[in-house]
């Protein structure tokens, strides 16, 4: 009988249902009672990974340089938490007349509570800082903000276009 890779079998933490579906409960157990969309879930995802270029805290992961492209594969991975932590009665999803809003069910905060690590910690104020600064916001005045970050990172990495006017020098 042929042994098996037992390391290939293994998926990875890391964005994975498990990463963000913490991420995600993090972010709801801020804003508890209030409950939110998957579209302002995303952004929130990602202004509590990359808070520092939104004008907050130190970011959680280190600012890549096309990380405007993550706002793109997001969804699906905010999606993939939400069905995790919902699974496990620590959210909600109700209907409205807006679409689905998700929130966090009593005993969210009890669960990150018991999670105790640095990163932890981390999350967790970086989650409160996100929903202090922008559960204010209306939602077309937060794509705006995020559309403000995102014409900022791309521009950020465009190369230098040269005026054809100009000699280049041997």
């Amino acid at each position: 009988m042929e042994e098996k890779d037992l390391t290939e079998s293994k998926t990875s933490p890391f964005n994975s249902a498990l990463e963000t579906g913490v991420r995600t409960l993090a972010v709801l157990v801020a804003s508890y009672p209030k409950t939110h969309d998957l579209g302002r879930l995303v952004q929130y995802d990602y202004l509590t990974v990359h808070s520092a270029d939104a004008g907050g805290p130190p970011s959680l992961h280190p600012p890549l340089p096309l990380r405007s492209g993550e706002l793109l594969v997001r969804r699906s991975l905010i999606e993939a938490g939400l069905r995790l932590i919902i699974s496990r009665s620590l959210a909600r999803r109700e209907f409205h007349v807006q679409g689905f809003l998700y929130g966090a069910e009593d005993a969210a905060g009890a669960f990150l509570d018991n999670m105790r690590s640095p990163y932890i910690e981390h999350l967790r104020n970086r989650a409160d800082w996100v929903t202090s600064t922008f559960d204010g916001l209306s939602t077309g005045e937060l794509d705006a903000v995020i559309k403000r970050l995102f014409n900022a990172w791309t521009t950020e990495f465009h190369p230098a276009q040269l005026d054809p006017q100009l000699e280049l020098l041997p």
